[in-house]
């Protein structure tokens, strides 16, 4: 069994002073996210509120009509515990016509146009209150390709990018999250009943351990089977790596100049500041 314990106490103080000083070089103080009554939401909500102070951050609640209840009342109560500040937007007026525009159209196209609302309202919201988009994606999201292109991936900065799903509940449980969002089974809420690990097929705490000797120890696919993973599983997470790469990069662009944007003109994000 793979150890990933983490720093609780030093993921936060680099973490609220990567928000902090993320925002700061952009010339903003504010932050705004969508909270959808789970973890990953929550720890970004908690982070911006411990880096920015509660009245500089907006949650945005904003549910579908398929949305449970009680994700609503989890995402009011950890709002109330902040003192953040808060609006409501239902989207099902929004998705339901182009979702009633395709006959029969499948869960997954329906999900994305719910999951791209919702960036819609978030982008903005971030005028109205003048604060970027804070992004809630963790690492093993990320790395999974488990999540829309311009939906949930879209945002400013991703302050737990780079936690795996298993180190973000660590995380979580020292910030002081309600331990009935952290042990929720976790769920991007885009259809009744739908968990994370049901569509994926496999543990967050299964993948997580490979995920960590694959990229973290740069281990071979073979190495890992020999440490105990079953092939198929390897084989099955090292193809959704590899299919979802462009969900992690920005778009290619065709080389016909000198210096074209991604290849020669590679300014660090900072320049000039």
């Amino acid at each position: 069994m793979i150890d990933l314990t983490i720093n609780t106490e030093l993921a936060e103080k680099i973490l609220t002073g990567f928000i902090r000083s993320e925002l700061g070089r952009v010339g903003f103080k504010r932050a705004l996210m969508g909270v959808s009554g789970g973890i990953d939401s929550a720890v970004s909500l908690y982070l911006s509120a411990k880096a920015l102070g509660p009245e500089n951050v907006l949650a945005v609640r904003m549910p579908y009509k398929t949305s449970p209840k009680d994700t609503l009342d989890d995402a009011q109560e950890m709002i109330d515990d902040l003192g953040v500040q808060s609006i409501t937007i239902e989207i099902t007026e929004m998705v339901d016509p182009l979702i009633g525009y395709t006959k029969d159209i499948s869960k997954i196209r329906a999900g994305n146009i719910m999951a791209r609302m919702r960036m819609i309202v978030l982008y903005d919201q971030s005028v109205a209150f003048n604060g970027l988009v804070m992004g809630t994606s963790n690492k093993t999201e990320m790395l999974l390709g488990y999540t829309t292109v311009f939906g949930d991936s879209a945002a400013a900065i991703q302050p737990i990018g780079d936690l795996y799903k298993t180190q973000v509940r660590q995380l979580a449980r020292h910030l002081g999250v309600p331990e009935k969002v952290v042990s929720k089974a976790p769920s991007a809420d885009l259809w009744e009943g739908q968990t994370d690990e049901g569509e994926l097929g496999f543990r967050y705490a299964d993948v997580d351990q490979l995920l960590y000797l694959l990229v973290d120890q740069r281990y071979r696919p073979e190495t890992c089977i020999e440490e105990g993973f079953e092939q198929a599983f390897v084989e099955r997470v090292l193809k959704l790596m590899r299919q979802n790469h462009f969900k992690r990069v920005m778009p290619p662009i065709a080389k016909l100049s000198q210096r074209t944007i991604g290849y020669d003109f590679l300014y660090l994000r900072d320049w000039g500041t």
